[in-house]
């Protein structure tokens, strides 16, 4: 294989838990993204060769402890691949901001070695590479950001081992607002504050809004979506790390929001909507409200793309 020949994919953010699917319910997200390029090497390894983007002298250069890097590995050493691959990474995501960046660049390399080396793997076979990957920066191999970047659109993950991924339909007209303030939340502290056992009545609760959360994309229900879009197991513990956040999410719901929540670990909060008018109104109170508690915002009116990591240029 020349040295010359590259590959890169996109990967799209991704919302992680959309509230109700702790751990295992992701949407991805249209527009942002990271874009990740392989290329073939003569030494038998992964370089981590050049990270560009906001952010990018905070993110690890060493293979082992980068996400993408960590990924290429995993995949190399699953399949006795003794091709080398350097890889380097666009950040086009904000780092822990609760959007999948981690995840979106750990999927982005899989996915851009795959057809790098013209292998034929599939989905099934990239993700628990892609989970080698998220695990270096979150502690765990956590499928709900990982999962929906790679296999587009909303889906629950009934099983990781063996991958066993359950596509939910998108509601039609829904448009989906992320409001990001200033500041940070880092995985490994959003998952230190959460108690290590929930209550039978949050559990019970928790089932019930899920059950009814993906009976209501099945039938196109917003009416009913709208009514089980809550959280009882991380919202009530993280929601101290976002300052402003019950303001930001009361005034979401004020102006017609189907439901706000933290998006992953946070601090970015998303809101689902019915329709593009309702969505730009949520959005500027969403805005707003941060603004009362003196955070500066960046937002977003989106959509859940059906498509998840793509080839988007192969040379």
């Amino acid at each position: 294989m020349s040295r010359d020949h590259t590959t890169t994919a996109f990967a799209p953010a991704s919302i992680g838990n959309v509230a109700v699917g702790f751990d295992v319910l992701g949407a991805a997200v249209d527009g942002l993204g990271d874009r990740v390029t392989v290329r073939a090497i003569d030494a038998p390894t992964v370089r981590v060769e050049r990270i560009t983007g906001p952010q990018a002298d905070d993110i690890p250069a060493a293979p082992a402890q980068n996400t993408a890097g960590a990924a290429l590995q995993s995949l190399r050493e699953e399949h006795d691949i003794a091709q080398g691959i350097a890889v380097s990474i666009e950040k086009g995501i904000p780092l822990t901001a609760g959007l999948g960046g981690t995840a979106a660049s750990a999927v982005g390399a899989v996915v851009a070695a795959e057809a790098l080396l013209s292998v034929s793997l599939g989905p099934e076979a990239l993700l628990p590479h892609a989970l080698d990957g998220e695990a270096v920066a979150s502690g765990d191999r956590h499928p709900d950001n990982v999962v929906p970047c790679l296999y587009g659109g909303l889906a629950l993950t009934q099983s990781v081992e063996p991958p066993d991924v359950v596509s939910v339909p998108v509601p039609a007209g829904l448009r989906v607002v992320l409001v990001r303030p200033d500041g940070t939340v880092a995985t490994r502290e959003a998952r230190a504050c959460l108690p290590p056992s929930v209550s039978m009545g949050d559990a019970t609760a928790q089932m019930a809004h899920l059950g009814a959360f993906v009976a209501g994309c099945f039938r196109d229900d917003l009416a009913l979506v709208g009514r089980a879009l809550r959280d009882r197991i991380a919202e009530p513990h993280r929601a101290a790390l976002v300052p402003g956040f019950a303001d930001v999410q009361a005034a979401a719901r004020e102006e017609g929001a189907l439901g706000c929540s933290l998006s992953g670990a946070g601090p970015t909060v998303f809101a689902w909507c019915d329709g593009a008018a309702r969505a730009e109104a949520v959005r500027e109170a969403m805005t707003a409200a941060f603004a009362s508690h003196g955070q500066q915002t960046e937002s977003w009116v989106t959509t859940i793309p059906s498509q998840g990591a793509r080839v988007v240029e192969a040379g």
